[in-house]
């Protein structure tokens, strides 16, 4: 004789599909986590070797300054040489500030595989409940 399969009852199948949407919900949280974790180091070390890269340019920079301020004095009073490098140099700053935290937006620091899969496990849900 042939036996026939017991179909799963409806409360089965919620509670199946319950316990893979959470079980794949877990695991889509558990990428992001180790994408984030592969994108971070690599940000934190190029960050350090620009910031020490800056501190010594910035000094180089201090000292042809103050040479500028010192040869303009020859043509001007030492104080109008200084204001007048002071407020040329604060102007360049600005503009590179600028410049730099506009690249910094556009930095693409989101997990995109994770939030991709994340769509795609919304529309198998939702497939699953039709």
């Amino acid at each position: 004789m042939h036996e026939r399969k017991a179909e799963p009852s409806l409360g089965e199948l919620f509670a199946t599909l319950a316990s893979n949407t959470t079980t794949l919900v877990r695991q889509e949280i558990n990428l992001a986590r180790i994408e984030m974790a592969q994108k971070v180091p690599g940000l934190a070390k190029d960050l350090g070797r620009l910031a020490v890269g800056a501190a010594v340019a910035y000094a180089g920079f201090l000292v042809l300054l103050a040479a500028l301020v010192l040869a303009l004095g020859e043509l001007m009073p030492i104080s109008l040489s200084a204001l007048l490098v002071g407020i040329v140099v604060l102007g360049v700053g600005f503009l590179l500030l600028r410049n730099g935290r506009d690249a910094l937006k556009q930095a693409d620091l989101a997990p995109r595989e994770t939030l991709e899969t994340l769509k795609e496990d919304t529309a198998w849900a939702k497939e699953q409940t039709r």
